[in-house]
């Protein structure tokens, strides 16, 4: 388990639908770019709409990435660096 701290945020990527038909990959999601949904967050993080399941939109540079043993993917990234939330 990955607990942010301080004013970091732990974002969660979504994961692409690939279906593979021998060496063809083919996606079914478009590219959404910087948007990832908001996992966790530190005791330090002001802006209170920034919870749990919100989807935002984050500066392309400014996150740390981290696999876990089931290859999910999560992005640290500074709450100042979190641009817009997806409504």
């Amino acid at each position: 388990m990955i607990k942010p701290l301080h004013n970091y945020v732990l974002l969660k990527k979504e994961d692409s639908q690939e279906k593979k038909f021998g060496d063809i990959i083919l996606s079914s999601k478009k590219d959404s770019g910087n948007v990832a949904t908001v996992y966790d967050k530190g005791e330090d993080v002001k802006n209170k709409e920034i919870n749990n399941g919100k989807k935002v939109i984050y500066k392309e540079y400014s996150t740390t990435s981290y696999k876990d043993e089931n290859d999910n993917e999560y992005l640290l990234v500074k709450e100042e660096d979190i641009l817009a939330i997806v409504e």
